[in-house]
């Protein structure tokens, strides 16, 4: 049956794709070997660097961020080497069985999805670890699973105190450019991104940041690689090409994404996803509802996982939503199937979008008879207004009057 209006898309990614950048995909395919693409993938690379916040080479790979794992992985390892992983939700727990596919002995650390990667943690298991057997630590900077990011800087003051060598590799697919990010300055070795999230493209390409110790590691690694090698794509890169047909498209679309970061700046684009986190966080609250993520410092500005009550079925709700308003939200992975939705708030959107999705929400939540406090959407609104006051009505005037003022004093 025909369902009037655009489907609504709030999960965590894919994203909304802007229109300029549906334009620049729909453009005529260009000569891969030509001057013109080589000029526009000098740009793209070295955007992605701005993105990255790196000076040091960032090789594109036309895979999901699935691949740019597998990069990180077979690039920098041999077989039978030792990694640490943080078990801090489902996306850490598919790259650590990669891991394992791979060859790799995994140490890892578990949690209990509701927090982010304990540094403490990770400095204690280096220290024991006197051979230092261990060859790379694996973190994930923003859980999708769970709407948690985790404080990398103490990640990676942990390891320095722990005085150990291992590589530092963090995964940033639901953060980049989303959430504040630096590769350089945070001592990061590799950084594993995707295109289909703070980017605001399709799926299909990835990335890896490449610090210059890792550049070194890949010379004496041991794992097979030649698709992921980065050193083709280095000696490729260095004259605007790659070592096979690239994802041209795709490229031209990511060249015009960021191009539109650079419009908006990416502090200001950091703000406006932490200024409908907060929102959306508040209107959580105010249903009466916890959301996954239990730690105040670690909400993730991406997504907001919610948890429902005991008993209550986060996939009848969230099929509930689709079915009366086009708008699909994320399902709970693994572990937290069926206990949590997820509200995507990344990539490109407005205020109107953020209060439109609560909206959504909490008409379901009355529609499948889920209780609940109402009035989400209107602490949202006070919230995106900067006004965290509730609202106050004049009931002796003949029209209501909303009160703004500090006070709470009738307008």
């Amino acid at each position: 049956m025909y369902s009037a209006g655009r489907q609504f898309l709030q999960i965590p990614g894919p994203t909304n794709t802007p229109l300029r950048v549906l334009a620049a995909l729909a453009k005529p395919t260009i000569d891969h070997r030509g001057p013109a693409f080589a000029a526009m993938s000098r740009e793209v690379l070295a955007g992605m660097g701005e993105v990255f916040a790196t000076a040091e080479p960032v090789v594109i790979y036309p895979a999901t961020g699935t691949g740019a794992w597998e990069a990180a992985l077979v690039n920098t390892l041999s077989p039978g080497d030792t990694v640490l992983m943080y078990q801090s939700g489902w996306f850490a727990t598919l790259w650590r069985k990669m891991a394992e596919k791979l060859g790799l002995n995994v140490e890892l650390i578990e949690a209990d999805w509701r927090s982010g990667v304990d540094a403490a943690r990770i400095e204690t298991h280096l220290s024991e670890d006197k051979e230092q057997k261990i060859k790379a630590v694996c973190a994930v900077h923003n859980e999708t699973s769970t709407g948690v990011t985790s404080d990398i800087p103490a990640l990676r003051r942990a390891m320095d105190a722990a005085g150990h060598p291992a590589l530092l590799m963090v995964d940033t697919i639901s953060s980049l450019g989303s959430i504040d990010y630096r590769h350089d300055e945070w001592g990061v070795d590799v950084t594993v991104g995707g295109s289909q999230k703070g980017l605001m493209l399709p799926p299909g390409l990835s990335f890896n940041a490449v610090s210059a110790k890792a550049r070194a590691a890949a010379k004496t690694a041991g794992m097979p690689r030649s698709f992921w090698d980065w050193e083709e794509m280095f000696a490729a890169n260095s004259n605007g090409f790659f070592p096979y047909t690239p994802a041209t498209n795709m490229l031209q679309a990511l060249n015009v994404a960021l191009d539109m970061l650079r419009e908006e700046g990416l502090p200001n684009v950091f703000a406006r996803h932490t200024r409908a986190a907060e929102a959306t966080r508040v209107a959580v609250r105010h249903w009466g509802f916890e959301t996954q993520c239990s730690v105040d410092a670690e909400h993730s500005s991406s997504l907001t996982a919610v948890r429902l009550p005991e008993g209550r079925s986060a996939d009848a709700l969230r099929a509930e939503i689709l079915a009366s308003n086009n708008m699909p939200l994320g399902n709970g992975l693994g572990q937290l199937a069926d206990r949590v939705f997820r509200i995507g708030h990344l990539g490109d959107f407005h205020d109107l979008m953020v209060t439109g999705t609560l909206s959504g929400v909490e008409m379901g939540l009355v529609a499948c008879g889920i209780p609940h406090r109402p009035g989400g959407v209107d602490a949202a609104m006070r919230s995106l207004s900067g006004n965290s006051q509730p609202a106050v009505f004049d009931k002796g005037s003949t029209a209501a009057q909303i009160d703004t003022s500090a006070n709470g004093a009738a307008a």
